[in-house]
């Protein structure tokens, strides 16, 4: 009948990407203007931080390690670096992280890195899939490594890291650290108000 209203909902649209365009790029990083169809079917753009070092052999950009520390007669810790990070003009409080490099799988990787930043020499526990660092805004990823450093081996007694600037002010908390740090609170602290723990 004319003039009536459609009752009907309009169908979801399948969202995909339509182009990309890069706005600059240097040596670490490219800025990208995308442009993609929303699930309404509205064209949309969104600017995008993509990695330039990317490649198709590599299942992610780099690795982040959780570095336990296990001592005879001493409580297990978690080893943390502390390093300038240029974007938050701050020093970070974090895993010890990097990239992967080319042939490198990500246990290597977080092995080599955790060497070179904390002077351990450690074992893989377990190593996640590739995950999203801040998918708001870049395509980086990352793998999480679980390392054991057996503090007791002599290789492990006087570590040397290849240190990175190091100093006391202005420290901001990486947000995987923090959440690691949450986790393990829920999980010791209320192990009934996670809702992935309740029985």
């Amino acid at each position: 009948m004319e003039g009536e209203a459609s009752t009907g909902a309009s169908k979801p649209t399948q969202e995909s990407i339509i182009k990309e365009e890069t706005i600059t790029e240097r040596k670490w990083v490219k800025l990208n203007q995308t442009t993609y169809l929303d699930p309404t079917g509205k064209t949309r753009v969104w600017e995008t931080v993509k990695r330039t070092t990317r490649r198709e052999s590599i299942s992610a950009d780099g690795v982040a390690v959780i570095p336990v520390l296990q001592r005879t007669l001493h409580y297990d810790c978690v080893v943390l670096v502390k390093q300038f990070r240029p974007p938050l003009g701050a020093y970070c409080l974090e895993f010890p992280a990097g990239l992967i490099d080319h042939n490198e799988t990500p246990e290597t990787a977080a092995l080599r890195e955790l060497e070179e930043e904390t002077g351990y020499k450690g074992d893989i526990l377990e190593c996640s899939p590739a995950l999203c660092l801040d998918p708001g805004l870049t395509n980086c990823s990352a793998h999480i490594a679980t390392v054991t450093i057996n503090g007791d081996s002599t290789l492990n007694l006087k570590p040397r890291q290849k240190p990175e600037l190091v100093a006391e002010q202005n420290l901001i908390v990486d947000a995987k650290l923090y959440a690691y740090a949450l986790a393990l609170r829920h999980a010791t602290d209320k192990p009934f108000q996670v809702p992935f723990m309740k029985f």
